[in-house]
Order: C-alpha cells, then structure tokens, then sequence
C-alpha cells in the first residue's frame, strides 16, 4: 500500500510532463503551420518586411505611423507614449483615435533592431494573422475534440475576407483575443478557478489595447456566453463558478483601467462623440454578407453590387456550408454540442443584427445604454462577430464530417479552404526619404509644419506627412487623427497660407520652427505665390535643404 500510493504521485507527474511536452510539440507545429500559410496569404510581404507596406492608403500609412510612435516610445519615453507627436501643442493625443498600444508593444523588438517603421508593423500584421487562426485552433479543438477539424477552421477564421481586406487598418487584424477568450470562458466553466477567471480577465483587458471595437464586442461577446451558460448548467448559486467570474471581471477591469481612463479624459475635455447618423454610413447591408475580396468569390461580388465602403462579410463557402452542418448536427446531439450551438448561433444573429446599425433599433438601444458605443461609428464591424461564430460552428461541422471521412476527403477540405480564401493585396514598395526629412533629423528640436495644410484649398493626404516624421520625430502641427482639435480647424487656412503676416502670427504663438513644403503639391498660379512669398519673408527663414521638390526651412524670426 505504502509504495503503491508514492507510485501513483510520480505516475501523475510523469504524465504532466508527457502532456506538457506534447502541448509544446503541437504549439509548435500550429505557429510553424499558420505562419507559413499567413507567408502564402500575404506573398511576397514576410521576403520584404522592411522595404514595402500599405503606403498606397492613408489608413495604412497612419497605421504604420501609429505603431512605430508606440514601440519607439514605449522604450524612450514611456510616461509620454499617449502624448504622439501631432497637432502640437496639443498632449493626450494618441487617443484622438485608436491608440494600438497592443501592436506597438508588439513591434518593439523588430522597431529597435532594424530602425525601421516599416519592418515594425508588417511584423505586428504577419504576427496578428498567426495569432487569429491559433486562436480559434486551440478554441475549435476544445469544443469539438478534433485536430484536424480545430486547423481548417483556424483557417477559415485567420484568413477570412474580412481581416484580408483590412489590411491597412491594424487595430481591425487583431482578432485573436475573440477566440482566446472564449477558450478561457469555456474552460472557465467546465472547472472553475480563480486562476481561470484571471485568464479570462487578462484576456479582455488585452483585447482593449490592441483594438477598442473588439473590446466591446467582447464584452457583450462573454457577457451574452456567460448568461446562456448560467442558465443552460444552472450555475447561479455556484460559489465557484460566481467567484472565477468575478476575478475576470475585475482584472478585466482594472487591466484596462489606464486607456479607459486615457478615453474618459478625452472625451471630457473635447465632448468628442460619434453621433447616430454618422453610423449609418458605416452599417451593413444584406450585401455585404456576400462580399468578398477573394478570386473565388468574384463572380458572388459581382451578382451583389457590393458598394465601395462597406466590410467583406461573407465568410466562405467551405464555412457556411460546414457551419450549417454544425448547427444541424450540434442541436440534434443536444448536451454540450447544442449548449455551443446556442451561444454562437445566438451571437451571430444579435451580432448580425447590430451590424445593421441604427436602421435596425438594437444598435440605437446599445448606442444609448452601453457605454463606448458613442465613440464608434462603424456598426458593419460587428459583422466580424458572426464570421468568427460561423466559423466556431464550421469547426463543429468539420468535426462531424471528419469523424467518418478519409485521409484524402480531409486534405481535400483542407485545400479548397485555403484556396477559396486567398484574395490579391496591395503592398506597394517604399519612397527613399527625401532629403529635406534626413537633413530635419539632424536638425535641434522644434515643430514642423507641413504644407500643403489640409484645408478646402488643398486636400494633400496629411497622413503622409505623420509617416513621414518616423524619420525625424519631431512634433507636427499639422496632421489626421478621428478627432481633430478645434483650434487647429480655425487656423489652418492661415497657415496655409505660409509665409505670411497670419501664418507667422499662428506659429509664433505655439513655438513653431520648422516649414517642410512640399512644392509639387502645389498647382503652377499656387506655386508662382508660394515662391512669390518665400521672397518676400526670406529675412525670416533660413533654407536647410531645397533641392528636389521637398524644401526644408527653419523659421528664424517674425515679422
């Protein structure tokens, strides 16, 4: 008796470790799996990390701005990474959109080794893709049971149409905390613990970092798999189960704590909110369930008339099909397989419902009640909600159909659903700076003002010229962001009209140093003004690199 009951602790442990390094094992084969199948999504971006990106796209170059300000800033200067260098003077003003915190902290290895914006966040995008699919990898195998299964629908999730046509948006590829924290929440209720609700609860809290949507949907993500799971197991007495939850819902909190903070200043010393109306022009249609960039789905794309600026929310073929399979075969089953039936049918149809925006009511009554609902404006979004639950429910399906398939019928599903996903990207190569941006780098601080200003004159792509100050990282007065500061919005017209009396006036009263003009935005009669007041103010400026049609000046007095 004595040495069976020391033998059964070392069995246990022996085990352990088996399990843990089969975990290990297959960890390993899941990333090196995803990751080369994210290098065949995306060709030839991973083979040029550094030398192209979404340059063509002003949301892809505020992207890559926005991800290199974080990881060169969360090493230099931590305590200022929300105060980004643009509308100078203004602080706080990372928050005037996404702040992507999560992606920066990402790129900061890859930013810090090479210098390189570029190669920082396409590392962040390939990583966000390996991510995604893993996500709903591990969350697939534990629902249904079945490798094989939980790694198409890793595909059909990782690559879907909707996350291929966002590419120059990274805070929209950051969907891999949807399927982690389900996987915690599942888990969570199967055995309770508080180390399983703090899992849950970093998980959430991780989400809001990397994209504040996807925080909110999230949050009435969990809390709709929550209510259902309480009344299907009966769990509202259990100590356990009421206890794990409130860990989550407490780290989640405070977790998140620092940027709900950060949004709240925000929003209370600028009044900045998106109204109702301007949702309706970012809320989905029944086409847009059709919609795909992929080379298969072309022919569906053209029978629908997709319009220009609504989201890719068809999922497939391959998961519409399985997850129908899915459902059918979940509900029949009953126990477990319809209690996933219930939560993830349920929360496509609410999701699709939102995704509707105010025209449907739902979006109007959340708009109204939950809070964080007035700072976003695109209900269509929610659309990623349902592709993410038909493809839970695809993976039930796989599951299914696999359990009595062949070999070859399974490598076979496998291909047609990577191949039905694989869609054209546009990752064009990257200008050498210009000179007048490196000969700036040198130069002693001081604000920069670009010209053209964005204005009703001229509607020069002001994102540019954020990315462009990765070179430099000097504070801009001019620049884009969601929110734009009321008092950069009444002077821009006089600082677009640099070098003038109005122009210096402004830039005298904020510190300004440094005009970059950019002369070959300019039409010929604007340009013959341009050079027309350079003359007359050319007591008070100082060229510092005029070659090319990039022109640098530091101002050295007022008029």
């Amino acid at each position: 008796m004595i040495g069976s009951a020391h033998a059964a602790p070392g069995r246990r442990e022996a085990s352990a470790t088996v399990d843990a390094r089969r975990g290990r094992r297959e960890g390993a084969a899941v990333a090196a799996g995803f990751a080369a199948l994210t290098i065949l999504f995306t060709a030839p971006l991973a083979f040029h990390l550094g030398s192209v990106g979404r340059v063509d796209n002003g949301d892809g170059q505020f992207s890559i701005w926005n991800v290199a300000w974080v990881a060169r800033t969360l090493i230099v200067d931590p305590r200022h990474v929300l105060d980004a260098n643009i509308f100078y003077p203004h602080l706080g003003t990372l928050t005037y959109s996404e702040t992507n915190l999560g992606a920066g902290a990402l790129a900061v290895p890859i930013y810090w080794a090479s210098r390189n914006p570029y190669a920082a966040h396409n590392f962040v995008l390939l990583l966000s893709f390996v991510a995604s699919a893993a996500g709903m990898y591990y969350l697939v195998r534990y629902l249904a049971g079945d490798r094989r299964a939980a790694a198409v629908a890793g595909v059909l999730f990782g690559f879907c149409p909707y996350v291929l046509a966002h590419t120059p948006h990274i805070q929209l590829l950051m969907t891999a905390g949807l399927p982690f924290a389900l996987l915690s929440l599942h888990r969570l209720f199967d055995r309770p613990s508080p180390g399983r609700g703090a899992a849950l609860g970093a998980v959430m809290a991780a989400q809001a970092y990397f994209c504040g949507y996807y925080a909110i949907f999230l949050v009435l993500l969990v809390g709709f798999a929550v209510l259902a799971l309480m009344l299907v197991r009966r769990r509202w007495t259990d100590t356990a189960t009421l206890s794990a939850l409130a860990v989550a819902a407490t780290l989640a909190l405070v977790g998140a704590l620092p940027l709900i903070a950060a949004y709240a200043s925000h929003q209370r010393t600028t009044g900045f909110t998106r109204s109702l109306e301007s949702a309706r022009e970012f809320s989905a249609t029944w086409r847009d369930y059709f919609a795909s960039s992929s080379y298969a789905h072309a022919p569906l794309l053209h029978v629908v008339g997709h319009g220009a600026t609504a989201d890719m929310l068809f999922p497939g073929f391959v998961a519409v099909t399985f997850a129908l399979v899915g459902g059918w075969r979940g509900w029949t089953r009953g126990g477990r397989m319809r209690e996933i039936v219930l939560i993830y049918g349920g929360a496509a149809v609410a999701a699709a419902w939102l995704s509707f925006g105010p025209a449907a009511r739902l979006y109007s009554l959340l708009y109204a009640t939950v809070p964080g609902f007035t700072f976003m404006r695109a209900p269509s979004r929610f659309g990623l909600v349902v592709v993410f639950a038909a493809c839970v429910l695809a993976g039930v399906g796989l599951a299914s159909a696999f359990g009595k398939a062949r070999g070859m019928a399974i490598v076979a599903v496998g291909i047609l659903g990577v191949a039905e996903l694989i869609a054209p990207l546009r990752f064009p190569p990257v200008r050498p700076p210009d000179e007048a941006y490196r000969v700036l780098a040198t130069m002693p601080p001081g604000a920069v003002l670009e010209l053209p200003v964005y204005s009703r004159q001229f509607g020069f792509v002001r994102e540019a010229y954020m990315l462009n100050s990765t070179i430099h990282w000097k504070p801009l007065i001019d620049a884009y962001s969601d929110y734009i500061p009321p008092d950069f919005t009444a002077n821009m017209e006089a600082l677009g009209g640099f070098p003038s009396r109005d122009a210096f006036r402004v830039l005298a009263s904020i510190g300004g140093r440094y005009a970059v003009i950019h002369a070959d935005a300019y039409n010929p009669a604007a340009r013959a003004q341009l050079l027309e007041r350079l003359k007359a103010f050319a007591p008070y400026l100082q060229a510092r690199a005029i070659d090319g049609q990039v022109w640098l000046y530091e101002i050295v007095g007022f008029p």
